[in-house]
């Protein structure tokens, strides 16, 4: 672990990141991307190439539709952006994001998802200590993960892509997700902490106000993380639990 991290029992309430944070979906999202965008890049003699260093720069911790939009502005494509009633074989922004939520959803109901053991293992002692806990995710699928992965009776509140869409609220890097996600939590971004594992989310929990930012390393490296604004890193949430049984307050003097 790359440096010492906070005690998570003394802040006011977390809110997490869902997709690379509590489950490992954000791979199954990685996977539904690169086959819908390797599809239209080739349809379209896009290039370069789509790469998984694409996901992380463009597509990372935003809404869908917002992905696909900075993805293709990326190269100098602009296309119309449609409705969200676009089926997924529309050629607009709308029509690509739909095709690929529809092969993420195929995807997760086939196989399931089950958390990382470090993150299921945090929310316990967190659960235990009373802590006050909510979901921030970019995903329409949120719920529908949390459900799957059997932890949702951890959160109070979840404030996902539905809700952003429904509340007209900007997608991360902007801080309105996080802010909402506190407020509803009824708790203060100053004294709380966020945990997220995407670029764009530890610039929306930073441009929110929280005191504490964990960036979770899972590829979009430390440095670039650490420059969006995250206070701390680690590379799974089982360091913020070990972190926590070695400053244990029971075992003081």
């Amino acid at each position: 672990m790359p440096e010492t991290v906070p005690d998570l029992r003394t802040v006011d309430g977390i809110l997490f990141d869902l997709d690379g944070v509590l489950t490992p979906t954000a791979e199954v999202h990685m996977r539904a991307w690169s086959v819908v965008f390797a599809e239209v890049f080739a349809t379209w003699g896009i290039t370069p190439g789509y790469t998984d260093a694409d996901y992380y720069a463009y597509v990372d911790g935003k809404r869908r539709y917002d992905g696909v939009a900075s993805l293709l502005r990326s190269r100098n494509v602009e296309i119309a952006w449609g409705d969200p009633s676009d089926p997924a074989d529309a050629e607009t922004i709308c029509g690509i994001g739909n095709r690929k939520n529809a092969a993420f959803a195929a995807e997760l109901r086939a196989g399931g998802v089950a958390p990382f053991p470090g993150s299921l293992a945090l929310l316990e002692v967190l659960r235990a200590a009373e802590m006050p806990m909510g979901v921030v995710s970019s995903s329409s699928n949120a719920e529908e993960v949390l459900a799957s992965a059997g932890i949702r009776d951890f959160f109070t509140v979840v404030v996902d892509g539905r809700v952003a869409a429904s509340e007209n609220l900007a997608s991360k890097p902007a801080p309105d997700m996080f802010r909402v996600g506190a407020e509803r939590l009824g708790v203060t971004p100053a004294s709380s902490a966020a945990v997220e594992d995407a670029v764009a989310g530890v610039a929306s929990a930073a441009a929110a106000g929280y005191a504490t930012v964990i960036g979770v390393d899972r590829g979009a490296g430390e440095d670039v993380l650490r420059a969006a604004g995250a206070t701390y890193i680690v590379d799974d949430l089982s360091q913020l639990l070990l972190d926590m049984s070695a400053n244990d307050p029971s075992e003081s003097a």
